[in-house]
């Protein structure tokens, strides 16, 4: 018998699959996608029917000619990329270009790299599912149409470098209007009151008033509740009703790609693309000592929360070896997916649970420790019995008014004993803190330690979190699992359009901009229910119900119209608005215009007339030092450039001497000379490296502090501000010293 050719993604998983087949299979590595539209033109032809042109990808030449010359000795192909559209256009792309018989080109699929599961895999190939190819196929054709026709258009009306794509800048609306909600809001007062009490029996407990007068409590201001207040004293406090029950907490499904993003980001904060590239780690294999290579998880990239009748056997009997039979449910719980999910993929799970994170731990990475254990632990609690809790509510009169006391006691555990899904907000997590009320009985007089009244105001939305943007991306249909990541990476990251505090999103004002633009052209692409309607007809073409070639043209169609309009009439901010300014050096009117870190004042003349200032009026002139220049004599000036300040002589341009002004803080790289220096990143984001660049790359991001660590003797310490704080922290990994700074009074 001949040999055959396997091909996957990437090396990593050559070497886990090889070990599992037998001599007469050869596994080679395509290193991703081994064709694409070409970069430097659309690569799409609307006139044709929107026949791509495919081309080599740039660096492939040589992995396609070894795969080329593999396949030429091989009697069948078996493509084993991932299980999704993205893994089925990789194998048709390679049955196109590989010299083997198309009628021996096999599809090998699974969701975990086992060998259990990829011998089965193997002993029943199936075929190149051609209607994913589409599905893939039309996607990219329409990011395509899209991003290569705005992003010129965004170059030449606003700057250079910018892009716009059919999901990112939905995305990135999504935060801007976020934004602009929490700058419209308004808080309003609220009071509540809140009774201190003691019953018969101890402990003490407060309850919280509810209603006056058998309508709900309603206290706007300070001077309402206090009059209320005095209206209780002497009050009797009387229970009028106990009511005990009980209260389930279900466990949370096993992990899909998106709940993976956002629980890493939550409670490890891990970036969706780190979550991502650590799980592609663990499902391609990681060597563990005597077995070799293995794929520790399942496919990462899914919707779906199915779970393989054997996976959850295996769950089934740890937990009960374990923690005891109680912990099983009678039979195995069943979780729904998303309408749209492909049902054919399973949950993020252990490919084995037997090996446990203790277990696999020295053979793992620290991110790759903590990944493994978020899934493992995840998917056992998915499969174990719900918590239970113990709950009481009392319902409390005092002359008018009712107060309520609600207490609620941990009775066991179910799944909680391994694992907790976290809460995005904290109002969620303390709906499961446990709180004590005291045995009570129906017309017991209780007796008032004191009244407590609080005053509240209502909170704008919260901004939102990677986490966060990813659920709402998710609940609105918008993108697929494949791509969360892809989209934060290019609009933090690569555009900036987004910048990220910690873990909260704001939108860069040049973000605000390309979004209102966009907004005031291209109503479809920028309208959240239109995008997810585009995702269901991807899915459509996906089961055959639609042709990719139909679904593109109904939106290409509208979309070059609102090019055409757009091309036309949209506002040029490269060339600026008149401010209705004169010039005071040359007279000409002053323009408004965007420089790449923002807004500024500049003459309509120039380059002949030079003149500019910040839109708040301040013109960034030389600073005198004490310096004289050591190439001509003359004095030395700060002046300020697109990257932050910088010392110049000043007799530029005659003279371009120039050196870096420093912060005084000697450079802590060992043999290093230099000292630090304030500087703007490409992004407009602030850093602090070396003056000695590019000899030393030393860079640091937080604010440095010349005053030695008072702990360890570092030379400095750095200061960051954080929820309305400003804490100064060693440089120094593994001192640990922290101290809060007082904010200066507004």
């Amino acid at each position: 018998m001949g040999k055959s050719l396997v091909v996957v993604e990437s090396p990593t998983k050559v070497k886990t699959i090889q070990k599992y087949l037998d001599s007469r299979y050869i596994v080679k590595a395509s290193m991703g996608h081994i064709r694409d539209l070409p970069k430097s033109n659309l690569g799409v032809d609307p006139k044709r029917g929107f026949k791509p042109k495919y081309v080599v990808a740039p660096g492939k030449k040589k992995v396609l000619d070894e795969l080329k010359k593999a396949a030429e000795k091989a009697d069948a192909l078996y493509v084993a990329t991932d299980p999704d559209r993205e893994g089925e256009a990789i194998g048709w792309h390679l049955a196109q270009e590989l010299p083997v018989d198309k009628k021996k080109v096999y599809r090998v699929a699974f969701n975990e790299i086992t060998e259990r599961a990829v011998k089965a895999a193997f002993q029943h190939p199936g075929k190149i599912d051609l209607k994913k190819v589409d599905a893939q196929q039309a996607r990219r054709v329409l990011d395509r149409l899209v991003g290569y026709s705005l992003s010129p258009l965004l170059w030449e009306k606003v700057q250079r470098g910018l892009s716009a794509g059919r999901v990112q800048s939905v995305a990135v609306r999504l935060i801007v209007d976020r934004e602009r909600e929490i700058q419209a809001f308004r808080p309003e007062e609220y009071w509540s009151l809140h009774a201190r009490l003691r019953a018969k029996r101890p402990p003490e407990f407060v309850a919280t008033l509810k209603e006056v007068g058998d309508e709900k409590a309603s206290l706007p201001n300070e001077e309402t509740t206090r009059t209320l207040m005095a209206s209780l004293e002497g009050a009797r406090f009387t229970v009028r009703s106990v009511t005990r029950g009980e209260r389930r907490r279900n466990p949370a499904p096993p992990f899909i790609t998106s709940t993976l993003q956002q629980e890493a980001g939550r409670k490890l904060g891990f970036s969706a693309k780190k979550t991502m590239t650590v799980a592609q780690q663990l499902y391609e294999g990681i060597d563990v000592g005597d077995d070799g290579p293995v794929g520790l998880i399942t496919y990462m990239r899914t919707d779906a929360v199915r779970v393989a009748r054997e996976a959850q056997e295996e769950a089934r009997g740890w937990v009960t070896a374990r923690l005891g039979g109680e912990y099983v449910p009678e039979a195995p719980p069943v979780y729904r997916s998303r309408g749209s999910a492909q049902e054919a993929h399973e949950a993020i799970r252990p490919s084995d649970v037997a090996r446990e994170p203790k277990l696999v731990a020295r053979f793992l990475t620290r991110d790759q420790q903590a990944l493994y254990r978020l899934i493992w632990e995840r998917f056992l609690a998915s499969q174990m019995t719900p918590a239970v809790y113990d709950t009481v509510s009392a319902d409390i009169e005092a002359g008018r008014c009712l107060f309520r006391a609600q207490g609620q006691t941990l009775r066991f555990k179910g799944f909680m004993a391994v694992y907790v899904e976290s809460r995005e907000d904290e109002a969620a997590s303390e709906d499961d803190a446990e709180s004590v009320v005291p045995p009570l009985e129906e017309g017991e007089v209780l007796a008032l330690l004191g009244l407590d009244p609080k005053q509240h105001f209502t909170q704008p939305p919260p901004r939102y979190t990677e986490a966060s943007l990813i659920k709402v991306l998710e609940e609105q249909g918008i993108g697929r699992p494949s791509t969360y990541a892809q989209i934060l990476g290019t609009i933090v990251n690569e555009r900036g359009y987004v910048h990220r505090e910690r873990r909260t999103l704001f939108p860069t004002e040049l973000g605000i901009e390309v979004t209102d633009l966009l907004q005031g052209f291209f109503a479809d692409i920028m309208n959240v229910e239109f995008t997810a309607q585009m995702e269901g007809e991807l899915d459509r073409i996906e089961e055959g119900e639609r042709k990719w070639v139909d679904t593109v043209q109904k939106f290409y169609g509208p979309f070059k119209r609102d090019l055409a309009e757009a091309k036309k009439n949209m506002r040029n901010v490269k060339k600026g608005e008149e401010t209705g300014e004169d010039c005071p050096e040359c007279g000409q009117p002053l323009l408004e215009r965007r420089g790449r870190f923002g807004k500024f004042i500049a003459c309509s003349a120039y380059p002949d007339c030079r003149y500019t200032r910040d839109l708040n009026g301040g013109r960034a002139e030389d600073e005198p030092t004490n310096e004289v220049c050591p190439s001509c004599g003359k004095p030395m000036v700060v002046k300020h450039g697109r990257y932050g300040k910088f010392i110049a002589c000043s007799g530029y341009p005659e003279c371009k001497t120039t050196k870096p002004v420093t912060l005084g803080i000697a450079c802590p790289q060992p043999g290093c000379a230099g000292e630090l220096v304030e500087r703007r990143s490409r992004r407009g984001r602030t850093f602090f490296g070396c003056s000695a660049y590019p000899t030393c790359k030393f860079v640091l991001w937080q604010r440095p502090v010349a005053e030695p660590c008072p702990a360890c003797g570092a030379p400095f310490l750095t200061e960051r501000s954080a929820r309305g704080r400003k804490l100064q922290i060693c440089v120094r990994d593994g001192c640990g010293f922290r101290r809060e700074v007082e904010l200066p009074v507004a």
